[in-house]
């Protein structure tokens, strides 16, 4: 590789920097950004524990089979549990019947007489299920607020038969318990818990996966657009291309750390000031309580931030995982000379992306499976997944030095060819080279 020249590469690297820094895109992602990963994270789930059961959820039909008179206990329940609606219709039937109170039952949801039904048998008294059909049946609340009381019913029933008192039982069993969960590691106790971490974990791996595409097409169009605008052969005579990738490399790196930053600093203060105010009258204390108010654990807010430590390795693998990925990008814009190569040209850089997000769910679920070793492992894999693990699990420190020792190693060879690809591509024009071709470039480049 030819020498870098520190000046000239201080040129390049202040102009990338600044040119996309001082664009008003660049503020209006940077202050968008958190109000849209926000949007798409707290916004669904504040929409669904916001929205209750169906106004007209209680109108349906109980068929009860069971001989019991379970129908009426459940009918009462839910009339009950919703005062303000109509109370459901019961419909003792024989069990040899059943299938005939059935098919009259769906051909009242069809005509939207009754919204659906529920079946009640000797599976039900025997613990194993009960049936519901209707057209709400793939509303989870909907489903989940009349099985409750079914449920309730059946124990309440199976009380009564032992000589016990069910409503003293049902009043002491009702309450719903918090779960809380603590995290222990190779040096004992642990902050954050397992679902805070699984939140941050996925988070950090799509934000690093989603940075290295956006930016590092930026640097691909960037190339492309200087070498078809001929701006390439005027810049190249007075800079070397190993200078000139180099700047380009590190300018846009730091705009993608600027941006991620900036990020973090904005959501946390969403997390803490704005949250609050969107979930419930709390004060900004109050934020990291924002889940345990919706019943969720009180630790998935604020508990799972890293420590100082996994916050460096993270921000490491970022730098290391950018800059293989932008000189990989960087050369392939070396290589084409038109729009429509872009895609097809970038497509083995593309999959190796793809193909690291695919392993993120078996990594949520098994982070200490050899799959999650041997992935977090892999040079081109380890700058998404290994954070992601690191998030969930103690990664031994010998684990952690092999990858990103790997991702370092990696990242030189990349360096290396994609400095002689762009060297001599960046003055081809015509037809995208071949592999043969390219091998001879690097050839002919060293």
């Amino acid at each position: 590789m030819a020498k870098v020249d520190m000046r000239k590469l201080g040129v390049v690297f202040r102009r990338e920097y600044l040119e996309r820094v001082r664009s008003k895109w660049f503020l209006i992602g940077t202050l968008l950004g958190p109000v849209f990963f926000g949007t798409i994270t707290i916004a669904p789930t504040w929409i669904s524990m916001s929205q209750g059961p169906s106004k007209d959820l209680t109108n349906i039909r109980i068929l009860d089979a069971s001989g019991t008179g379970l129908g009426a206990r459940v009918q009462r329940s839910i009339a009950k549990s919703f005062p303000k609606g109509v109370p459901p219709r019961v419909t003792v039937v024989a069990p040899e019947a059943l299938i005939k109170a059935d098919s009259a039952a769906v051909v009242e949801v069809v005509d939207k007489t009754i919204n659906g039904f529920i079946v009640l048998d000797s599976n039900t008294i025997a613990g194993k299920y009960a049936r519901y059909v209707g057209r709400n049946a793939n509303s989870l609340s909907d489903v989940q607020s009349l099985m409750t009381n079914v449920r309730q019913q059946v124990l309440a029933q199976r009380l009564e038969k032992e000589g016990l008192n069910p409503d003293r039982v049902t009043a002491l069993t009702g309450e719903k318990l918090e779960t809380k969960t603590e995290k222990i590691g190779n040096k004992g106790r642990e902050t954050g818990s397992g679902v805070g971490n699984l939140a941050f974990g996925y988070i950090v791996a799509f934000l690093l996966y989603f940075m290295i595409v956006l930016y590092g097409q930026q640097i691909l169009r960037g190339v492309m657009d200087e070498k078809t605008t001929r701006v390439a052969e005027v810049v190249v005579s007075s800079v070397s291309t190993d200078t000139l990738l180099a700047g380009k490399v590190l300018g846009v790196g730091l705009v993608a750390i600027t941006q991620v930053l900036s990020w973090v600093v904005l959501t946390i203060g969403m997390l803490i000031y704005i949250a609050p105010i969107l979930f419930g009258n709390m004060t900004p204390v109050a934020g990291a309580a924002i889940a345990s108010s919706r019943g969720l654990p009180s630790d998935t807010v604020l508990n799972a931030l890293p420590t100082l430590g996994t916050a460096v390795m993270i921000l490491a693998y970022f730098v290391v995982g950018f800059i293989f990925y932008a000189s990989l990008f960087a050369a392939v814009g070396a290589m084409i000379s038109s729009q429509e190569d872009v895609q097809q040209a970038a497509m083995p850089v593309m999959l190796m992306l793809v193909f690291s997000v695919i392993f993120m769910a078996p990594i949520l679920t098994k982070p200490d499976s050899p799959l999650a070793r041997v992935m977090t492992l892999l040079p081109f894999s380890a700058p998404i997944l290994m954070p992601l693990r690191m998030s969930l699990v103690s990664v031994p420190w010998y684990e952690l030095a092999i990858s990103l020792g790997g991702v370092m190693l990696a990242c030189v060879a990349a360096i290396w060819v994609s400095a002689r690809i762009y060297r001599v591509g960046l003055l081809m024009y015509g037809k995208r080279p071949s592999f043969s071709e390219l091998a001879r470039w690097v050839r002919y480049a060293g």
